[in-house]
């Protein structure tokens, strides 16, 4: 009786949430979670509960997912908000849930969740199927070094969960040989745009978690991800159950076990979801013929790069994630490969959503020097921390007379049009993407 009162409590709570214009993704589940904070542990779920998590490339992933499973006619639940702690997990669930039954009315539970959380929000054999994108210094502050997220992961799952890792992340390539259930591989062989040196300075993965010895890479796709082996032991990238090749950014598309899939972006971290989304989908059963229709008939809009106009101007909205330099390097390298005059806008607010500690140490492990580019017309500053990130492109040596540092938001449009020319890229983190995206409807309806 009490779980079915908590249901009914959650529900009105969110229709009040609703009424009065509030964010409800979040707080009614606080609420319940107060009462019992076991109540998901008394819900009854379909037959696939599939968990998608990792340091970068899970929105993205889970959104590409949710996209093929609901086009194909399954009925899904996942949390489209991005929220993927635990008062968010309860709130979507309960929401989702028959009071009577305490049955999750769908047929796929389909959950982004962060890597901390996981245990919090699910029994060790609940998630059938887990997909991990990648292990890379994320949030350094809140998660430590990436082995402690590693950790909490395996600890999160039993023997029934059949697991899905991107094998080019040796930090990943140990569950291989520590996860007693089922385990299946992705990753992406090598390509025109790889590197035999590292990419970038900040290396995660420099050795063997065998036996300790340093790893030989042949390879590097980004950070520490790529093809490598230890000398010393067994340990090896091996081949993956689902390969991508023949990777064309420019043409957007890469061959995955001998066909042809379309990337919504020429980025090359809409490589990585893409696979991942086909691995996981192929690994419970979605066929080829719906897989060709809904990746390259009818594929979904990047999650993460936006277009959009100011006067004539096209304006790449990419989102960067806080805190991680890999998320950065692949803006930074997407910006720094378009070969004509570009203004890029750059900054935040928050340095997270989710804690108040504001460590700025991270921006000195992104490669900002890459903004040392002669197409690069000028770089605008926004943001609380605009000081520090003017401190930081100071050290990288870029020219000062690039520089412009935004005191007044307000006044950001006005000067990118008087300003600055060419191509407009703003390389921002969640929180600013929607300030800037309001500001150029306004100025476009102006």
């Amino acid at each position: 009786m009490k779980t079915t009162l908590l249901i009914i409590y959650n529900r009105l709570i969110t229709l009040i949430c609703k009424i009065f214009k509030r964010n409800g993704s979040v707080f009614p589940g606080s609420l319940v979670n107060k009462h019992d904070k076991n109540i998901l542990r008394k819900i009854k779920y379909p037959k696939y509960v599939i968990g998608i998590t990792g340091s970068s490339g899970k929105g993205s992933t889970t959104s590409l997912v949710a996209y093929v499973l609901e086009k194909s006619g399954y009925k899904v639940v996942w949390n489209k908000s991005g929220s993927n702690l635990i008062n968010a997990a309860t709130t979507l669930i309960l929401n989702n849930t028959n009071p009577i039954t305490k049955k999750v009315n769908a047929d796929i539970l389909l959950m982004e969740l962060d890597e901390s959380y996981i245990s919090q929000i699910f029994d060790k054999n609940t998630i059938t199927h887990l997909l991990i994108t990648n292990i890379t210094r994320d949030q350094p502050a809140r998660n430590g070094h990436p082995e402690i997220i590693l950790n909490k992961i395996i600890n999160s799952i039993g023997d029934n969960t059949h697991v899905i890792i991107n094998v080019d992340d040796p930090f990943l390539n140990r569950i291989k040989y520590t996860h007693h259930g089922l385990v299946t591989t992705y990753g992406v062989n090598k390509t025109k745009y790889d590197s035999v040196e590292p990419i970038n300075n900040s290396i995660d993965a420099s050795y063997c978690p065998i036996c300790g010895k340093k790893l030989k890479y042949n390879y590097y796709h980004t950070g520490h991800i790529g093809k490598y082996k230890c000398l010393n032991c067994d340990f090896d990238r091996n081949k993956a159950n689902f390969e991508a090749k023949d990777v064309d950014l420019k043409k957007q598309f890469i061959t995955i076990n001998d066909s042809i899939y379309h990337i919504n972006k020429d980025v090359f971290f809409a490589v990585y979801y893409t696979l991942a989304a086909y691995s996981l989908l192929k690994t419970i059963g979605i066929n080829d013929n719906i897989l060709k229709k809904y990746l390259n008939e009818e594929p979904l809009q990047s999650k993460r790069m936006k277009e959009y106009y100011i006067d004539n101007r096209k304006v790449n909205m990419i989102e960067s994630k806080n805190e991680n330099n890999l998320s950065y390097y692949e803006s930074l390298h997407y910006i720094r490969e378009q070969h004509t005059k570009k203004t890029v806008i750059l900054g935040f607010d928050n340095v997270s959503r989710r804690y108040n500690l504001n460590d700025l140490s991270w921006l000195y492990d992104v490669n900002f020097e890459m903004l040392n580019d002669k197409y690069i017309d000028k770089i605008f500053i926004i943001g609380r921390f605009r000081y520090d990130v003017l401190t930081r492109l100071n050290y990288a040596n870029i020219d000062k007379d690039k520089l412009v540092l935004i005191d007044n938001i307000d006044t950001l449009i006005e000067r990118v049009k008087k300003e600055s020319v060419g191509n407009i890229y703003t390389m921002v983190c969640f929180d600013m993407t929607e300030i800037i995206k309001k500001m150029i409807l306004e100025d476009n309806n102006g």
